[in-house]
């Protein structure tokens, strides 16, 4: 009786331990171990939704604007000299504050073809064998005082940076700088030729505006020069509708193009205007920023929106968490005739996998 009673015994042990290796289809453990179980994508989607895989898998043919620091003309070239040595010359230092710091570039940096160089700055660049398209004569003769710098709110990038910039040329030269918030790229032209600031940041199309007197500016104004372009803010066309492939297949589309009026409305127009659509009867025109684009988008209320800022963009890599996002390129034909008619565009690729 106990030799049956003992292989009894064994022979549950080991039905026990056979159950305990999960080698059941309905154990709990996916058939394919390098697969989670709860991945929240569809079978055969190849990458759950929140994998954080590359949704953009080829790279997108665009244009961008760049990110200008402009100056008052009486600022002293010397002064202004100081201040663009102190930064280009000091660039490791500076990205170890600041990540933006590593886009810094000298090529880049002496680009700017839509509005002339302060004199200080041009003298910097041509030390380091860079010649800028032009120069302001005459100018930079003011006394020397201590400088503000108008950026942008305080959750952008542009007062966080030039406040690394600010502090920086502070401390390492006789130049004092102090950067302050302020409402971004068209009130920082307007505080500057106020004589509020004496430096700004601004978006490259914006000073174009101002320098010219269109768009957003009634007038000219032109008490202001160039020290640098700093980095590049790219257009950005976003869908999740894997059909948009250019940008002639937003006509008919309902498309956000940015506030009515904004620095991003009228790149909006831009590129639309290069492929002959027009913003207000070729697309059916949304007007809203880039968090309500991204939300609208994921609700399948707009076809595309126009998103104007480096990439990536924290509006556009929060949409690709929820599905595909794709980037619509512009094709080299129209990339080169915007760049003829409106000089302060640059063209720019975006990396495959950045989103």
């Amino acid at each position: 009786m106990k030799k049956k009673f003992s292989l009894l015994m064994a022979v549950l042990m080991l039905a026990m331990l056979l159950a305990g290796c999960g080698g059941n289809s309905d154990s709990g453990a996916p058939a394919d171990p390098g697969a989670p179980a709860d991945s929240g994508a569809p079978a055969g989607s190849g990458a759950p939704a929140d994998s954080g895989a590359s949704t953009v898998s080829e790279d997108t043919n665009t244009v961008a604007v760049g990110a200008v620091v402009i100056v008052r003309d009486d600022v002293p070239e010397d002064d202004v000299y100081a201040l663009t040595a102190a930064i280009f010359d000091n660039i490791p230092a500076i990205t170890e504050q600041h990540a933006k710091g590593g886009e810094l570039d000298l090529d880049f940096a002496s680009s700017v073809t839509s509005v002339p160089y302060h004199p200080g700055a041009a003298k910097y660049f041509a030390e380091k064998g860079k010649t800028v398209s032009s120069v302001k004569e005459g100018i930079g003769t003011g006394e020397s005082k201590a400088l503000t710098f108008g950026t942008g709110g305080e959750s952008g990038t542009y007062y966080a940076f030039g406040g690394v910039l600010s502090n920086y040329v502070s401390n390492n030269t006789n130049v004092s700088v102090t950067a302050v918030t302020s409402g971004g790229s068209k009130a920082n032209i307007e505080d500057l030729s106020a004589g509020d600031v004496q430096l700004g940041f601004v978006q490259s199309d914006v000073m174009s505006y101002a320098y010219n007197g269109e768009r957003l500016f009634d007038a000219k104004v032109g008490n202001f020069s160039v020290v640098a372009a700093l980095y590049m803010e790219q257009v950005q066309i976003v869908t999740t509708n894997p059909d948009i492939k250019s940008v002639a297949d937003l006509a008919g589309k309902s498309v956000s193009i940015g506030d009515r009026g904004s620095g991003v409305w009228f790149n909006a127009v831009d590129v639309l205007g290069a492929y002959g659509i027009d913003p207000d009867s070729g697309i059916s025109p949304v007007y809203q920023g880039f968090g309500d684009s991204a939300e609208s988008l994921k609700d399948n209320k707009i076809d595309a929106a126009f998103v104007v800022a480096g990439a990536p963009t924290t509006a556009i890599v929060d949409l690709a968490t929820s599905g595909p996002v794709y980037l619509v390129s512009l094709d080299e034909e129209h990339t080169s005739a915007l760049l003829e008619s409106s000089p302060y565009y640059s063209a720019y690729t975006i990396p495959a996998g950045t989103y």
